[in-house]
């Protein structure tokens, strides 16, 4: 059959080990056979954004800006140990926090979910979506080591020369120091991207941080948040037939864990990244949940909300076959196509994109899953077969 084209490039952004095999594979075996994929590449892997002293990280994100639609395979952001491993030049910067201090905006993530995959948490019937702030706080950190007996000082200096200070702490011997930030733009742009999208969804948004400890920083989003509620979107909230809640992030998490789920979970940068984690494993796994980051200028970046699985690939390196689950990269590349599909009118490859997704939850529901879904799988009368990953990836093809 003639495969599906479409003019305006995706932003193809390719990542690091074992995600980095699934990459290709995903392309060979679901996506070139029927789709003539038109992609601007850029190559993420750790040795060529050290190469490029980070550039190609900064250019793929300009790129994303440009053309609309990207979608992005996991990567390495590197500790002391990948600078040694890799002989980097220094410890680059969390390629994701790059990318979103350029496009600002809010990350959404919703956990993937097969009639056959029980929830370690039997009473969540309903999906969790996560809604991440995308910009600053410990993602553009400044950070220094103190040696010895100082006196630390947070310092905010105006245009106007004006100088505000604040001692942070004495320090009687050696440390550490950090320094945060966040803009009220970034903060409204989270806020409003939450609202549109919980009416969008009709579903209820929570809204959760710790403005009891962090009186001024978290107050603020709080502030922020109450304010465009009232002023833009409680009468659209209330004819949609949905609430808007503050809560402290610690009873949030009690009362998450109580729920049925079904709501759209708000959360700040560092927050929504562990709780998202916690969500989508709840659910059955971190390689089954959905992201993608939503900018206000209207451009998107869908990619795995799960890093590289580097223990699968020290064993691929080894020559062992693994059953690592490359679900959520397929549904990273399927959001993307039906973005773009939907952004340039090309009906075909939306409709494609709804295809590969029903065959891959399909194949799952059958019986034929990754190792990772093994202890959750009930299905009556259907004993789960265990696939490595390329068979796995095949099977779906069958279905598809």
């Amino acid at each position: 059959m003639a495969r599906i084209k479409y003019s305006t490039p995706i932003v193809e952004m390719q990542g690091d080990e074992m995600t980095r095999i699934l990459w290709d594979e995903i392309k060979e075996i679901l996506l070139e056979p029927y789709v003539e994929l038109n992609t601007e590449y850029y190559d993420l892997g750790l040795e060529h954004r050290d190469e490029t002293d980070d550039e190609v990280t900064v250019a793929a994100a300009e790129a994303i800006k440009k053309h609309g639609v990207g979608v992005k395979c996991a990567t390495i952001t590197p500790n002391a140990q990948r600078v040694e491993e890799y002989g980097l030049k220094k410890m680059w910067l969390s390629p994701n926090g790059t990318i979103r201090a350029h496009l600002d905006g809010t990350v959404f993530r919703e956990p993937i979910l097969c009639e056959s995959i029980r929830p370690y948490i039997p009473a969540w019937t309903k999906p969790i979506v996560i809604a991440r702030h995308a910009y600053g706080d410990v993602y553009r950190n400044s950070e220094i080591r103190v040696d010895g007996k100082a006196e630390a000082l947070l310092e905010v200096k105006y245009a106007d020369g004006k100088i505000t200070r604040s001692k942070i702490a004495d320090f009687a011997g050696a440390g550490v120091v950090q320094g945060i930030h966040n803009t009220d733009s970034s903060i409204e742009n989270f806020a409003r991207s939450c609202f549109n999208y919980a009416l969008d969804l009709k579903r209820d948004l929570w809204f959760a941080t710790k403005d009891t400890i962090s009186k001024t920083y978290d107050r603020r989003f709080k502030e922020i948040f109450a304010e465009l509620y009232q002023n833009e979107y409680e009468k659209k909230f209330q004819g949609a037939g949905i609430k808007y809640e503050y809560s402290l992030i610690d009873d949030s998490v009690a009362r998450i864990i109580r729920s049925n789920g079904g709501m759209i979970w708000a959360l700040k940068n560092y927050d929504g990244d562990v709780m998202s984690d916690m969500v989508a494993t709840a659910f059955g796994s971190l390689a089954m949940m959905t992201s993608v980051l939503v900018s206000p200028s209207g451009a998107y970046e869908y990619e795995a909300a799960h890093g590289t699985v580097t223990r699968h690939y020290y064993r691929y390196r080894a020559g062992e076959k693994t059953s690592t689950n490359p679900v959520a990269t397929i549904f990273a590349w399927s959001g993307a196509l039906n973005k773009r599909g939907e952004k340039d009118g090309v009906k075909e490859l939306c409709a494609f994109a709804d295809r590969l997704e029903r065959a891959v939850k399909h194949t799952i529901n059958e019986g034929f899953i990754t190792g990772d879904l093994k202890a959750l799988y009930q299905k009556e009368g259907v004993a789960p077969v265990v696939l490595n990953s390329q068979e796995f990836l095949k099977k779906i093809s069958e279905n598809l």
